[in-house]
């Protein structure tokens, strides 16, 4: 377990930061005071706890980005219960996965999402229903009182794709998300007055951070669910948007887009996560917006944050992943278990509150990230260790050299290959499968699959695109003849990826 820090609060306090009469959440159709935010996560997580009285118990949400999704991280903490957030990108295989290995008690979702679902998706013991219904019978609800849970408590399962495998459920503590928010408010100088447009998915914890970081601050936050760049920058010119968080491919978008005065004039800071930032991207983001201060930052599920580049670094260190944020310490540990040297590579090792308490129900894979921290960690007890190369400066500044697994990640969405491979296969059109990353210069890298056969590539097509999300869907499909093989008799993934470039 890793050390807890004496600051942190149950998270659902943090629906009491704010002043009454300032906006909380901007909707649609209302905006949420903070008076009215303490209201309604109060009445939500009466009715929560009404439904699925057993503590601890697993609510998944597989919601809009509105009230609903905004408040039940905070509902369900109150309530005793672990918010399960579901990916709405994900279709109905991954959904039915997630419900069964969490073993969710109530599944709410728009009704659209639920409609793709078949018959034995949602377990037997597991309620569902659609998110309006649940909004209407929560307003009639007695509230509960902020809670008194323990920091080590669980409160969330936010589930990632690894290397390999199917998506599993990170544990996170109510201190874990306490720690986070107070972090990244700290380091962005978030304050009352700031805005938020929250434009990532809220089943990433960059996404839900969004939220809690500018709740913590007590500032305001817009949710939106955008179709097109042009969306985004008309809420930003809308509502006077003082915060802007994405990711390199939506980046790529915004810079080719004109931005009018009302947009950019209000934007005090701009972060990005889930891959790095290119020298180019920097200098349009730059020229773009000039007075806002640029964040870069690099994360991983398993211990949320763990560094930020400060801004008036940037320009004279642009490729850096930049230092460790409030509350984490972070090492960079040689091939012999020791610290490295400066300039010597190394994995990242994460050490302190932020590290996560495992995967749920896995003890393998676990045992595999979460591991005893270095000798030279001040915190001691577990840390996550990365399977990231990096090197550390000699001004202590990080550089990201590589990643240690097959993982790919696209567009900010962390691939397993096995899941698509596993498609492949159960189509029937392949013996042999495997799914590889591939750099490309706006999503980070994309999908490529290599498979054994001499199927059809239009009927292949069609299953993928059945039974996978849009993000895993391969950019490019290769038929070959046999499958090139390393010493140990398993697929070669790197003779793949020097045939792929």
């Amino acid at each position: 377990m890793p050390a807890l820090d004496p600051s942190s609060r149950p998270l659902d306090h943090l629906a009491e930061r704010g002043p009454d009469d300032a906006a909380a959440l901007v909707l649609r159709d209302r905006t949420l005071r903070w008076k009215d935010l303490r209201t309604s996560v109060a009445t939500l997580a009466g009715w929560l706890a009404t439904q699925v009285p057993e503590r601890g118990a697993r609510v998944a949400t597989w919601a809009a980005k509105g009230e609903l999704a905004c408040l039940i991280p905070l509902a369900a903490a109150r309530a005793g219960l672990v918010h399960v957030p579901v990916n709405p990108l994900l279709k109905r295989a991954q959904v039915a996965h997630i419900l069964a290995d969490s073993g969710a008690s109530l599944f709410i979702g728009t009704p659209a999402r639920l409609a793709t679902l078949k018959p034995g998706d949602v377990p037997a013991t597991c309620a569902a229903m659609a998110e309006g219904d649940a909004l209407e019978a929560a307003g009639a609800a007695a509230g509960l009182s902020p809670s008194a849970a323990a920091p080590d408590d669980l409160a969330a399962l936010l589930y990632t794709s690894g290397s390999t495998g199917k998506p599993k459920g990170v544990m996170l503590s109510h201190a874990n998300l306490w720690l986070g928010a107070e972090s990244v408010a700290n380091y962005l100088g978030l304050a009352e007055d700031d805005v938020t447009l929250a434009v990532l998915p809220l089943s990433f914890d960059y996404g839900q951070n969004q939220l809690l970081s500018t709740w913590y601050a007590g500032g305001a936050v817009v949710p939106l669910d955008y179709l097109t760049a042009r969306d985004v920058i008309k809420a930003c010119a809308r509502h006077g948007v003082t915060t802007l968080a994405a990711v390199p491919p939506l980046w790529v978008q915004l810079v080719e887009q004109t931005w009018p005065p009302e947009a950019v004039t209000p934007l005090r800071r701009l972060t990005n996560s889930g891959g790095a930032l290119t020298l180019d991207l920097v200098r349009k983001l730059r020229s773009i917006f000039p007075d806002a201060a640029l964040f870069p930052m690099y994360g991983l599920t398993e211990a949320f944050r763990s560094t930020y580049l400060p801004p008036s670094l940037v320009d004279s260190h642009p490729t850096s992943i930049g230092q460790a944020i409030p509350h984490a310490e972070i090492l960079v540990i040689g091939d012999d278990g020791q610290v490295a040297a400066p300039g010597e590579e190394g994995e990242l090792v994460h050490c302190g509150p932020l590290v996560a308490n495992g995967y749920w129900n896995d003890a393998e894979r676990t045992a595999e990230r979460f591991q005893p921290a270095p000798a030279a960690s001040r915190y001691g007890g577990i840390a996550a260790w990365s399977g990231d190369r990096v090197r550390r400066d000699a001004n202590g500044l990080i550089y990201f050299l590589g990643r240690r697994d097959a993982m790919i990640k696209s567009a900010g969405n962390r691939i397993s290959p096995q899941e698509i491979e596993e498609v492949a296969l159960a189509s029937g059109m392949v013996a042999e499968a495997a799914a590889i990353g591939v750099a490309d210069a706006r999503l980070g890298q994309v999908v490529h699959l290599i498979v054994r056969g001499s199927g059809d590539e239009e009927a292949l097509r069609e299953v993928l695109k059945r039974e996978l999300p849009n993000f895993m869907q391969p950019a490019v499909i290769r038929w070959i003849d046999t499958m090139p093989l390393n010493p140990n008799g398993k697929i070669d993934r790197i003779a793949l990826a020097e045939m792929a470039s």
